[in-house]
């Protein structure tokens, strides 16, 4: 087979991979391979046969098929078998999960440990009691565990363990923007997970089991030893890769923000690091040695990394060119590149869905495409400033459009950002890893290089900090279409390999330009929306009229940071026109500093009690009183404040009028029935789900009534079913999202909303 024609078949299997992210993608990738097979060659005579072009669509039909075979399912003994219907109505499952611990626990967002765990018996917990039931049952899957951080010190891969805690199996995506942790836990074969309460030892051997998870506590130990936390953990992650180092996620947000995430991914560099170390170490030596010691450093560094698909792909390329060295060969980058791709998704063709694998492998394609090219532009510079300027000019244009589509963001300053921290990320790489080599043979060695990296480390956070803090460090332009996405490669491929667009890369860069400023400007200036978030808690909505935006409360910080600030990047916000507080009963855990963090906010509204608690709570703009029972004009929308406490409030947005009514407490029973017969007549009802008097719901006839809970009290689901309201859920809808052409919409499908929906 000539390589032409290993390349297209190559490039048909990636493809075949690609098209399951499309209904008929694999007929789609089919039809292709036939249609090329009877045109192409009629025009390209020297060119790939018909039976090539067949071959491959072949090709593209077997890969989607093969992709289907590996995505894992559950087996008929899996521990989410076991998931009651109780808990996915959102009743607690009170377990005992007894297996064997799969990887080295890891710090969350929320200062709690995790680790997968292979389950291989389940009791149900009578009553809550925490005592298991009589009869346990063996069962088989991974399990996503999470446990306070006292209850996991000390625990390790491949120790028996049983955990108490709730069985919960977790649902899509319920806001726009979110992380989807369904679909996370199903890429990563498990389904269900576990929040642990406490940990008991089972069967507790003698000594500890060896694995690679040793020698990456021993270096990570070694170099936090002197150097201290956070840039122990730097120094750390950028040997090993942040997936296998509990770096501080300030730290780690910060390097997001500032375009700089890669250098905590273990990958290509520190792979062309070490062969370059190897090679020169062992010149006097014969090939066959030279391979064989090279190979084997490759293989003890992916080891340690936990096999992350970036680093095992650079680790594949590197065996090729020691391969090529072991023949005396040129090798040749972009074939090193796809036949690097096209054996790792061979193994694993999950990764091509990857976005580590996915920004790894194109990052490194511009670097094979773009560098020689800007290289030559900078001529005029000396080669060492050339070749620094070159790389992160080279690699931006090919990672941005996946980038957009992803997260919806642009980092300006990443450019300038990587020019000037690659040296310092080079002395920090090649210092990592002698020092990792050291505390391998003594800890106390490793320790002092290390510390020789102090005030390397420390210049680079200071650079992260000072790039992170510039205003406008990241622009959310909202997220693209895959049309758009597949537009903007298309344009960068002809910039790259056709002479005519690459002299004309200028007019390619605009055409791109607009096709993501134009949707984007044109949607901002049209839209009207209004989303009830689905949070727990707070109620939260947001307004969108025409390119402003309304915020009417924030939720606790863990609400503002995985909801709120997802959602207004992903639709393209990068100001709050307006925000609006409406309780009065503000805690320390108020999201209003975690938003205003990120985005800054023109005016602020907050009722006369939350005021001077805003102050103390971080928020340090100036605030204006939101009066009782008066009428403010906010944007396009007016508020009426009737009551703080608890929060009720009206809204006249666009031609409807919504109330919404916060949770009473029980002792106030009296206050609530004087009060809600007061509420005036509403389009829209926006509660929290308990009762609601017969008399009251026929006072106000809603037409649509949100319930920001789980569950509807019965009796006032049935009052609200013999009015013909229609009743939404956010515990099981998702968000919702009305605008004035398509009225009310939901966040998550009607086959999700049926499952625990309970009246």
């Amino acid at each position: 087979m000539s390589l032409a024609n290993g390349v297209i078949l190559s490039l048909a299997y990636i493809l075949g991979l690609l098209s399951t992210g499309l209904p008929w993608g694999k007929y789609g990738i089919l039809a292709l391979g036939i249609g090329a097979a009877v045109v192409l060659p009629r025009f390209w005579r020297t060119g790939p046969k018909s039976r090539v072009w067949l071959a491959a669509g072949i090709v593209g039909l077997l890969a989607a098929l093969y992709f289907q075979v590996r995505v894992p399912q559950p087996a008929a003994n899996n521990i989410s078998k076991f998931v009651s219907a109780q808990n996915i109505r959102g009743q607690e499952q009170i377990v005992t999960v007894q297996g064997k611990i799969a990887t080295p626990p890891r710090l969350t967002q929320s200062q709690r440990s995790q680790f997968w765990l292979e389950a291989t018996k389940l009791n149900e917990v009578k009553n809550g009691n925490n005592k298991p039931a009589d009869v346990s049952q063996g069962v088989t899957g991974k399990l996503y565990v999470t446990l306070p951080l006292l209850q996991a010190t000390g625990l390790y891969p491949g120790q028996e363990i049983a955990v108490t805690g709730v069985l919960y199996k977790p649902k899509p995506a319920a806001n726009p923007g979110a992380f989807d942790f369904q679909a996370y836990l199903k890429r990563e074969g498990g389904f269900v997970g576990l929040s642990g309460r406490q940990v008991s030892f089972v069967n507790e051997p003698e000594k500890r089991p060896w694995g690679f998870w040793t020698i990456r506590r021993r270096i990570i130990q070694s170099q936090v030893r002197w150097l201290g936390s956070p840039k122990g953990q730097l120094v750390s992650s950028m040997v090993l890769g942040n997936q296998a180092v509990d770096l501080p996620y300030d730290v780690r947000n910060k390097f997001i923000q500032s375009g700089l995430a890669h250098a905590l991914a273990a990958s290509g560099f520190q792979i062309s690091l070490i062969l370059g170390v190897v090679v020169a170490l062992t010149q006097r030596f014969s090939v066959r040695s030279q391979f064989m010691i090279g190979f084997t450093a490759l293989l003890v560094f992916v080891g340690l990394t936990g096999l992350q698909p970036s680093v095992v792909r650079a680790g594949v390329m590197g065996v090729g060119a020691l391969i090529a060295l072991a023949m005396q060969r040129k090798v040749k980058p972009l074939g090193s590149l796809l036949l690097a791709a096209t054996l790792l998704l061979l193994f694993n063709p999950l990764w091509i869905w990857d976005l580590g694998f996915q920004l790894s492998f194109l990052a490194t394609l511009g670097l094979l495409v773009a560098v020689p090219a800007v290289t030559k532009w900078l001529d005029w510079l000396p080669p060492a400033i050339a070749s620094l300027i070159a790389l992160p000019i080279a690699v931006f244009p090919w990672v941005l459009p996946l980038q957009l589509y992803i997260f919806g963001l642009v980092s300006p300053y990443s450019i300038l950002a990587n020019i000037i921290s690659t040296p310092l990320i080079s002395i920090i790489s090649i210092g990592g890893i002698i020092s990792a080599l050291a505390s391998l043979i003594w800890p106390l060695a490793g320790s002092a290089l290390a510390w020789l990296l102090y005030y390397p480390s420390q210049w680079l956070i200071l650079l992260v900090q000072f790039f992170s803090q510039l205003p406008g460090n990241s622009i959310a332009v909202g997220t693209i279409s895959i049309l758009q996405l597949l537009t903007l490669y298309g344009l960068i491929a002809l910039a790259s390999l056709s002479k005519w667009w690459r002299r004309r890369w200028w007019f390619a860069g605009l055409i791109a330009a607009s096709l993501v400023i134009v949707p984007v400007w044109q949607t901002k200036g049209t839209l009207f929306r209004v989303t009830v978030l689905s949070t727990p808690g707070e109620p939260v909505l947001v307004i969108q009229d025409k390119g402003q935006v309304t915020l009417v409360n924030s939720g606790d910080d863990s609400t503002a940071n995985f909801t709120v600030l997802p959602f207004l990047q992903q639709q393209g916000v990068n100001q709050i026109d307006w925000a609006v507080v409406t309780d009065s009963q503000l805690s320390s855990r108020n999201g209003w500093s975690k938003i205003l963090e990120r985005l800054p906010v023109s005016s602020f509204y907050a009722n006369t009690a939350s005021i001077g608690k805003l102050s103390t709570l971080g928020v340090k703009i100036p605030t204006q009183a939101l009066p009782i029972n008066q009428s403010v004009t906010i944007g396009a929308s007016v508020i009426k404040l009737i009551s703080t406490q608890p929060p009720v409030v009206q809204l006249q947005i666009s031609n409807q009028i919504w109330l919404m009514v916060g949770n009473f407490k029980p002792e106030e029973k009296e206050r609530k029935l004087a009060l809600l017969k007061q509420l005036p007549p509403a389009q829209v009802l926006w509660w929290s789900g308990e009762n609601l008097q017969a008399d009251i719901l026929q006072k106000i006839q809603p037409k649509v009534a949100i319930a920001s809970s789980a569950t509807i009290d019965p009796e006032t689901a049935q009052n609200l079913r013999k009015l013909n309201t229609q009743v939404y859920t956010t515990q099981h809808d998702g968000a919702i999202q009305w605008t004035p052409s398509r009225g009310f919409e939901t966040t998550l499908e009607a086959t999700e909303n049926d499952v625990g929906m309970s009246y």
